[in-house]
C-alpha cells in the first residue's frame, strides 16, 4: 500500500513539474481584456469588407482563409510607464515560446515587432503581430483562420490595400493602429 501510495505521489509531482508555468498568449488576452490600460476589440475577418473586391485566385485563397482578429493595445500615457514595461517584457517573453515560429522582424521609424505563427509552415492557424513603440506603447494582434499560408501573408496586404480598408469598425484601437 505504501508502495502504490508513493508511486502516485511521484507520478503526481511529475505532472505538476511537467505543466508549464508560462502564461500563454490566450490567457494573456483574457487576463488584460478588462485592464484600463488596454484596448481590447475582436473582429469577424469580414470587417475587411473584402466581397466587391477584384482578387487573383492566390489572394482570394488568403482572404478566405481568415477567421477573425483578435486585437490588444497598451495605450502608454505619463502615469502607467512601469505598467508599460512589465508588461511589454511579459508578452516578449510569451513571444520567446518555441511554439512560435518568426516569420518576419519589423524595424521602422514608428518602432519595433515582429511577425509570428502557430501551426505547420504550410497550414498556420494563428499569425501574431507584435508592435512596440515608446511614444505609443504596443499592440498585439492574432490573426486567427484555418490553414493559412505563409507566402500568402503579402497577397494578403495586397489584398486589404486594394479594398481600401482603413479601420473602420475598429473605433478606438483603429486610431491607436494608424498613429
Amino acid at each position: 500500500m505504501k508502495h502504490i501510495i508513493k508511486t502516485i505521489l511521484v507520478a503526481g509531482a511529475v505532472l505538476l513539474a511537467s505543466c508549464t508555468s508560462q502564461q500563454s498568449l490566450q490567457e494573456y488576452y483574457v487576463d488584460n481584456s478588462e485592464n484600463p490600460n488596454f484596448l481590447s476589440i475582436d473582429v469577424p475577418a469580414s470587417i475587411l469588407k473584402m466581397d466587391g473586391v477584384d482578387l487573383n485566385p492566390t489572394q482570394k485563397e488568403a482572404v478566405e482563409s481568415l477567421r477573425k482578429f483578435n486585437l490588444l493595445a497598451f495605450k502608454k500615457n505619463a502615469d502607467n510607464e512601469a505598467e508599460y514595461e512589465i508588461e511589454k517584457k511579459k508578452v516578449r517573453e510569451i513571444l520567446k515560446g518555441d511554439q512560435f515560429v518568426e516569420l518576419m522582424k519589423i524595424n521602422s521609424k514608428y518602432g519595433k515587432g515582429v511577425i509570428k505563427y502557430l501551426g505547420d509552415e504550410d497550414a498556420i492557424d494563428e499569425v501574431i503581430i507584435y508592435g512596440d513603440s515608446k511614444e505609443k506603447g504596443f499592440a498585439l494582434v492574432r490573426v486567427l483562420g484555418k490553414d493559412m499560408n505563409p507566402a500568402h501573408i503579402m497577397q494578403l496586404m495586397q489584398a486589404i490595400q486594394k479594398s481600401g480598408y482603413k479601420g473602420e469598425g475598429l473605433g478606438e484601437i483603429g486610431d491607436f493602429l494608424k498613429g
